[in-house]
């Protein structure tokens, strides 16, 4: 396989699920909706591809090679998702708690 390929497959595969929860991210809830809120969801969104990017590279490289070849993809898959959905609790709380105060002000 393709080093380059072999060291972004988590990404390729969970592309579509990573997809699935950003747009999920992007829509819950629906309202209020401004500026502010579509900056922030979408540096949320670009933060966890880069943290599911730094992480299943480093899984990759740190991976022990004596448990088989397979080991280090399945190493980076897991740590990269857990990266990901981490950066995206993170950031839907940060948002619920910044929407909640800002919904105190303007009222």
């Amino acid at each position: 396989m393709n080093p380059a390929i072999a060291e972004n497959l988590a990404l390729l595969l969970f592309l579509p699920w990573f997809l699935i929860l950003g747009v999920l991210f992007w829509v819950y809830p629906r309202q209020p909706r401004g500026v502010r809120r579509v900056v922030f969801d979408l540096a949320s969104l670009g933060l966890a591809l880069l943290a599911f990017l730094l992480s299943i590279h480093w899984a990759h490289a740190a991976a022990d090679r004596g448990h088989g070849a397979m080991w280090a993809q399945i190493l980076a898959t897991a740590v990269g998702y857990g990266v990901f959905l981490a950066a995206l609790a993170i950031a839907f709380a940060v948002r619920a708690r910044v929407l909640r105060s800002r919904a105190r002000t303007d009222a």
